[in-house]
């Protein structure tokens, strides 16, 4: 099983980058998915499913995404979700918004990826770290770029 935890603070209104994880608003932060549509909201959220489009070079895969924990308050905001990909790792990302002050919030993602057969275990040993490592901070950084632009 592969797993991370990045904390930054962001100079931006908790609202204000909590919006950029909107269905609508997503592909800011998230390029590589091009196209996200609801399957099944419920009321709550913790349940709902979404089909992701995810465009990797010239690969396209979907898959099928589900919210397993949704919290919205005016000073905490977390959402944790789930999905399968290519039947082979099963992924679940968590994003966490804490409000220091009108104009600070702290965030947090972390994720776990882990093979569901022994290709994907495989998979997940010879990874290289940096590469993951990489990735995470990519869209760190995404995120921070997106609300400081929104923000002023």
């Amino acid at each position: 099983m592969l797993t991370w935890k990045e904390t930054m603070i962001i100079p931006a209104n908790i609202e204000t980058i909590w919006h950029l994880f909107d269905i609508n608003q997503m592909q800011r932060i998230m390029p590589q998915v091009i196209d996200m549509r609801v399957i099944d909201k419920k009321p709550g959220v913790v349940g709902s499913t979404y089909e992701q489009t995810y465009k990797e070079g010239k690969r396209i895969m979907k898959y099928i995404v589900t919210d397993l924990e949704h919290e919205g308050t005016p000073s905490r905001k977390h959402n944790r979700s789930g999905f399968k990909l290519a039947n082979m790792f099963t992924i679940e990302a968590d994003y966490v918004l804490e409000r220091i002050n009108d104009h600070e919030t702290r965030f947090t993602y972390s994720s776990q990826n882990e093979g569901i057969n022994l290709l994907g275990k495989i998979m997940l040993k010879v990874m290289p770290k940096k590469q993951n490592d990489k990735v995470v901070q990519s869209f760190m950084e995404r995120v921070y770029t997106e609300a400081t632009k929104e923000q002023s």
